[in-house]
């Protein structure tokens, strides 16, 4: 029995996530962690100790979910938040506290790169966090031995194997086929000649591995990381790690061509699976890629259902204060489903839920933040609706791009994540924003840790010539159950008038962010 299991591990924003699969991909046990990221010395960071802490963590309830200890595996994924800044010396010392996708910081750099790449390059890329330290003269640039992401440096300390997915590569520098750009490289090098480096990017980058190919073992060092109790034994084989943006893809069925999704959660994203290149470069849009390397437009916002969930905290501390306990599910499906009865203008109430700075709005600081008119209706129902509505205004700034300059059409767009837990509420939600069918599956509520469990099972369970795609499609997702709500046009007339306040009022959220700093 356990010689077919596959254990997935996911480190999101919010939570570690561990999931394990049977041969036939459904679901044996889960276990979680709950974390938070920090604001420290002006960078968003997690400690690498909690990531420890977390993952053993997960995978000690997953195994109190399974009812007995585990000693082998079939295979094993490791996936994680992609970008971000995790720079080592040649003896493994992280030089710097983690900086994630969340920082900011490196405006200056993502401009000064994508006009030098002629790529459009984040902030939020390693590459950007590189070069804005590069331009900051941090003293830790000379002592670069390699850089990684957080799903990458998981992975070598538990196999000894320096590799990265492509899909979670993509995102720390331009990808060209099967590997780095070769091009970007040559103009990156150009740049920072000058500065006399005893590295060259190429050499500090990760090996790129493909989906269905083996990216080392569980080494015994590793094994004891992963469950101290030493049960595990080591030799397990593990697929390439890959970022949640690619294993989003995989637990939505989204990796073949015109097929597109959407995660909802500490962030939102989403991916579109491109089928030609896009006619011009904008700094809203990355290119990325699936797990089996497809070119991938990539919509990422970096606030989502935080405020949404600070909010709902408050209401679980009011009724705690008043004697009554609601579990955290029930409060969330009943809170989300009441924003159904709000009025068509929210009550003139108008919600900005950004937590940090937002590239596609131009916003470098966050300040999340409720505004509402002296004669507006301040009703439960009414702020809710604002709160959910926030949660994905940015999105589809960014994705009308995709839409109405480049053209790009879908027959409906897969969404996964916390927003889409409630059911037909996020869901309509989005479709009423995107102005597109929005799929929801059974299985989109294990998100990229299940995601990346079925990518280890691909790895070892495929046939010699069957694509991604195909694993996906005959394997996986045959006789998935899948609920599709269309867009209503009531509700994209809402989301319209939303819209045009939210838009008029960014103003109001960059005042904030200049005139409003941080506690110390």
């Amino acid at each position: 029995m356990e010689q077919k299991l596959y254990l997935g591990v996911e480190l999101g924003s919010t939570r570690i996530k561990a999931v394990l699969i049977d041969a036939q991909h459904k679901t044996a046990a889960s276990g979680t962690f709950a974390w938070e990221s920090e604001l420290k010395d002006g960078y968003w960071t997690y400690e690498l100790s909690a990531v420890w802490r977390g993952i053993q963590e997960a995978y000690r309830n997953l195994l109190t979910d399974y009812g007995r200890p585990i000693q082998t595996l079939a295979g094993v994924g490791i996936s994680a938040m992609m970008h971000g800044y995790l720079p080592f010396d040649a003896e493994g010392n992280l030089l710097v506290p983690f900086r994630t996708w969340r920082n900011t910081n490196a405006d200056k750099a993502s401009k000064i790169l994508t006009d030098a790449l002629g790529f459009p390059i984040p902030q939020r890329w390693s590459i950007a966090h590189l070069y804005q330290a590069i331009l900051n003269r941090e003293p830790h640039v000379p002592s670069i031995a390699y850089l990684t992401t957080l799903s990458g440096y998981v992975h070598e300390k538990l196999t000894g194997k320096r590799i990265l997915g492509i899909g979670d590569a993509a995102g720390m520098f331009p990808v060209d086929g099967r590997e780095f750009s070769k091009e970007a490289i040559r103009r990156f090098t150009d740049l920072v000649a000058d500065e006399g480096y005893p590295w060259s990017v190429d050499e500090i980058l990760p090996k790129i591995g493909m989906a269905g190919e083996n990216a080392g073992f569980l080494t015994e060092e590793g094994a004891k990381l992963l469950d101290p109790s030493g049960a595990l034994q080591s030799g397990i084989p593990f697929c390439p790690p890959e970022g949640d943006a690619g294993t989003g893809m995989v637990a939505t069925c989204s990796v073949a061509e015109r097929t597109g999704n959407v995660s909802a959660g500490t962030s939102i994203f989403a991916m579109i699976v491109l089928d030609k290149p896009l006619s011009g470069i904008y700094p809203e849009i990355d290119i990325v890629a699936t797990p089996d390397g497809k070119p991938t437009a990539m919509v990422h916002c970096n606030s989502c259902t935080s405020d949404t969930d600070a909010w709902i905290h408050l209401f679980d501390e009011v009724l705690r204060h008043f004697g009554t306990e609601v579990s955290k599910p029930e409060l969330y499906t009943r809170l989300y489903r009441i924003a159904k009865e709000a009025d068509e203008d929210c009550g003139g109430l108008l919600s900005y839920n950004y937590y940090a700075g937002e590239p596609i709005t131009r916003l470098s600081g966050g300040r999340p933040m409720v505004v509402r008119m002296p004669d507006g209706r301040l009703s439960l129902a009414n702020f809710m609706q604002s709160l959910l509505y926030s949660s994905v205004a940015t999105l589809k700034i960014g994705m009308d791009i995709l839409f109405d300059r480049e053209k790009i059409r879908l027959d409906r767009i897969a969404g996964h994540g916390g927003l889409f837990k409630t059911e037909e509420v996020g869901q309509r939600i989005m479709a009423a924003a995107l102005r597109t069918p929005v799929s929801v599956s059974s299985s989109a509520g294990e998100g990229g840790a299940w995601g990346i469990a079925v990518l280890a099972a691909y790895a070892v369970q495929r046939d010699a010539d069957e694509t991604l795609a195909e694993y996906l499609d005959n394997r996986v997702f045959a006789d998935e159950s899948v609920s599709l709500a269309e867009p209503d046009k009531n509700d994209m007339a809402r989301f319209s008038r939303y819209m045009e306040r939210f838009e008029n009022g960014l103003p109001i959220e960059r005042s904030a962010a200049e005139h409003l700093q941080p506690w110390k």
